[in-house]
């Protein structure tokens, strides 16, 4: 099969909302700490960027789930594959995510760390696909509210690829 790729956010704007949740994020955990969650690999390149940006401190670890496989559609079935190392029992988490369509993984996961007893846990995505949503969940942080269309780049692929195009865009197949 053979596709292209259409730009969708560009780089520059993507750069200009991660500082704003930065901030946001800063001034709603400020006198705190905040343990990110960040999810991979889709959202390594997001998770590492805002950590940049906030200014309380932050301890970071990575979480890898599935959902999609090589489809482009989740499948509804969320696994941890590789879990976190550090414990969040008292801590306030923000999961960090690169997409929320269907809702299915933070909803699972959302569960996952108030059963593990986190002081709280916040919802981050870079980007949130509302006409997908199965599962309610609100999420905290929002980076772009996009139309139903498959996108990549910015750490998000198509079957492992595009991940390192700088912009959001939009596989046309």
């Amino acid at each position: 099969m053979s596709e292209t790729v259409r730009e969708m956010i560009p780089e520059a704007d993507l750069a200009a909302r991660i500082e704003e949740l930065g901030r946001q994020i800063s001034a709603d955990y400020e006198g705190e700490s905040v343990f990110l969650v960040c999810i991979l690999r889709g959202a390594s390149f997001f998770g590492c960027e805002l950590a940049k940006r906030i200014k309380v401190p932050v301890t970071i670890d990575f979480m890898t789930t599935s959902s999609y496989g090589s489809g482009t559609t989740s499948s509804g079935e969320v696994t941890i594959k590789n879990d976190i190392e550090l414990s969040v029992e008292g801590r306030h988490v923000l999961i960090v995510e690169d997409i929320i369509d269907s809702g299915h993984t933070l909803h699972f996961l959302s569960d996952v760390f108030r059963e593990r007893n986190a002081k709280s846990v916040r919802l981050c995505a870079m980007l949130d696909k509302p006409d997908r949503r199965e599962v309610d969940v609100e999420v905290d942080y929002v980076g772009f509210t996009i139309p139903d269309e498959f996108v990549v780049g910015y750490g998000l692929d198509y079957d492992q690829k595009y991940r390192n195009l700088p912009y959001i865009g939009v596989v046309e197949f």
